[in-house]
């Protein structure tokens, strides 16, 4: 139950306890007067059939009647319907510098902490706006598309900080790109509230601001910080104070550069405004924003509390009519018995009006009856009466929350993720924070149970974000960081089994390989040692060839006739022709050694028809190339760096 005018509240500790103190007063001054002006003899007679029991009674009638009035005017209201609401607004996108110089502490507490309150005050201001948010350092990111939804955008918001964006440095013309392309195109007016200490690390941010302003974009600068500056300080991992330095060691110093948001908001015509007071983002809003624009009919999905103001003002006609018609003075009794009555007669009518005002309370007595069988312990049965429940009503995330942990306790995670999955939409951060923490601790068992490896990993990881978020929501739960970190334990551990086989399974893909060349080289080695032994009996054949020729020209003189001397020209006629006739003969003997080995003659035929060269042209080949040789020289990879400026992680 919520109040619309809780304000209202306050008066119940005031008027309620100043009217009873009143009547003690009155009642104390009247029996005072009384006994001055009346002897006390005649006082019990003239006071007969006065009841001081009954004027309690209807004093109190009046204090309570006064009571529910005053909640009737805190207009309470419970339930809610969700309706879908059209408005008109602007399109705002919210830019933080999330780099380490927002760190500094010369606006406290710090400048990012400020910077994030800023933006949450400009979200209760925009409450017909679409909002949007970029986190920017060395680069830019969309944290937040434009939203209606102020809890969405408040999540955001809350879970900024110098680590979201790992690469250092502040980069304002990618913030301006970025939040450009959070827009749709066609949208004529479009907003950039951008909160910064203007430290820009890299050039080209007043170009992109002016081209922006040609898209229609305006942006209004934030500065956050002092012209003065800031040592900015950081801890290590172990907890300890430190300065950043740059790459000489020294400390940094951050200042706020004014000149140049100034330019920036100029060129796209919106304006300045440094942090300081508690009136900036109502200044920003009420002189810059609200003047614009609104853009077309957009609709928004609200929910409409039902008003519950009727029961305690009918409380209060009520007991107004009781303390008018409820009389000071006993009924003269009848019979004796009817004197006997107590004081208390008119409290059976007191408790039948309660009981009426109690009729709703016992009438939705069903959720109750879940509640006892999930505490005795019959989750099955729990679980089905808070399915008829949300039958009913299933927009209660309530009730959503009590089903999945019902459906947790009775061992169906699939319906508890279900279940909690549509309890985490709730507004109530409390509930939320459970959701998140009760889906974590379903998404772990499903995973547990699962025994595919890579959805077991696509589980745990879901579980783990749902701890994070948890722990975020409320960072005093020491349960969610437990969790947190035994989950990612687990998937470490899952993790490493999984690279584990994968090695084992690469070992035995390399043995095979080995194997089979192993098995290529000893093939290539039969092979060699055929060709080797195929040449020795060339060779041998060629010497007897050989040896046989000196032989017949030895021989061949003696055998014939002497017909006289010959000349010397015949001489070498006659030895130039044996000299061909032998090499003749060991030509023919080459031409006729491959037939002795038809396996050879049929592999290099088969190399030749397919276009590959043979075992001995590969080796004349190599044996070829070896003098030229030569070491490739080696090429830098990556991309250049330019380290003429010192590069700025802050």
């Amino acid at each position: 139950m919520i109040f619309a005018n809780s304000k209202m509240l306050w008066l119940l500790l005031v008027i309620p306890p100043a009217m009873l103190l009143f009547f003690w007063w009155s009642w104390r001054t009247r029996q005072r007067l009384l006994t001055q002006f009346i002897q006390a003899r005649l006082l019990p007679g003239l006071t007969v059939g006065i009841s001081a029991g009954r004027q309690k009674v209807r004093l109190g009638c009046l204090v309570l009647a006064v009571a529910c009035l005053i909640l009737a005017l805190a207009r309470p209201q419970w339930g809610f319907d969700w309706e879908d609401v059209k408005l008109r607004g602007l399109d705002i996108v919210v830019a933080i510098d999330t780099s380490k110089s927002m760190l500094a502490e010369d606006i406290q507490p710090n400048r990012l902490t400020r910077a994030k309150l800023a933006a949450l005050d400009l979200m209760h201001l925009a409450r017909s706006d679409r909002l949007g948010l970029v986190a920017f350092a060395g680069t830019a990111f969309l944290q937040c598309p434009l939203t209606i939804d102020d809890s969405a955008f408040r999540q955001s918001v809350e879970a900024l900080d110098v680590n979201v964006i790992p690469q250092g440095g502040t980069a304002l013309a990618e913030a301006i790109d970025t939040a450009l392309t959070a827009f749709k195109e066609g949208e004529s007016h479009k907003v950039l509230v951008l909160m910064t200490d203007g430290e820009d690390h890299d050039s080209g941010a007043l170009e992109a601001a002016e081209k922006a302003a040609k898209a229609g974009l305006h942006i209004y600068t934030i500065g956050i910080g002092t012209p003065e500056g800031e040592i900015l300080r950081v801890k290590d991992a172990q907890g300890h104070a430190d300065y950043v330095r740059d790459e000489q060691g020294n400390a940094v110093k951050s200042h706020l550069n004014e000149g140049l948001l100034q330019q920036i908001a100029g060129a796209t015509e919106g304006f300045y405004l440094p942090l300081r007071g508690a009136k900036t983002i109502d200044t920003l809003y009420e002189q810059g924003l609200a003047s614009l624009p609104k853009s077309q009919q957009q609709e928004k999905l609200v929910r409409q509390y039902h008003e519950r103001y009727h029961w305690p003002l009918a409380a209060a006609i009520a007991l107004l009519l009781a303390e008018m018609l409820f009389p000071e003075r006993k009924r003269e009794p009848r019979v004796k018995e009817a004197a006997a009555a107590p004081a208390g007669a008119g409290l059976p009518a007191a408790a039948a009006a309660i009981a009426l005002l109690l009729l709703p309370a016992i009438s939705g007595a069903s959720p109750a009856s879940a509640l006892r069988e999930y505490q005795a312990g019959k989750y099955p049965e729990a679980l089905k009466e808070y399915e008829k429940l949300l039958e009913r009503k299933s927009d209660d995330p309530r009730l959503h929350f009590n089903a999945g942990a019902a459906a947790y306790r009775n061992r169906q995670f699939d319906e508890a993720t279900k279940q909690f999955n549509d309890a985490v939409a709730t507004p109530d951060l409390k509930l939320q924070q459970q959701a998140y923490f009760n889906r974590g601790n379903s998404l772990f068992r499903l995973g547990e149970a699962n025994p595919d490896p890579g959805k077991k990993t696509e589980t745990w990881e879901k579980s783990l974000q749902d701890f994070e978020i948890a722990g975020k929501l409320n960072q005093q739960d020491a349960d969610a960081k437990f969790n947190y970190d035994f989950v990612k334990k687990k998937l470490e551990e899952l993790k490493q089994q999984q690279q584990q086989q994968q090695k084992q399974d690469k070992k035995q893909d390399n043995k095979q390989n080995q194997d089979q060349q192993q098995q290529q080289q000893n093939q290539q080695n039969d092979q060699s040692k055929k060709d080797q032994e195929q040449k020795k009996q060339q060779d041998q054949q060629q010497q007897q060839n050989q040896q046989q020729n000196q032989q017949a020209q030895q021989q061949k003189p003696e055998d014939q006739p002497q017909q006289g001397g010959q000349s010397e020209e015949e001489k070498k006629k006659q030895q130039q022709a044996q000299q061909e006739k032998q090499d003749q003969q060991q030509a023919n003997q080459s031409a006729a050694q491959p037939k002795e080995n038809p396996e050879e003659q049929q592999q290099e035929a088969q190399a030749a028809a397919k276009g590959q060269m043979t075992t001995a042209q590969a080796q004349q080949l190599l044996d070829a190339q070896k003098g030229e040789e030569q070491l490739l020289p080696v090429k830098p990879n990556g991309k250049p760096t330019d380290t003429s400026k010192p590069f700025k992680d802050w």
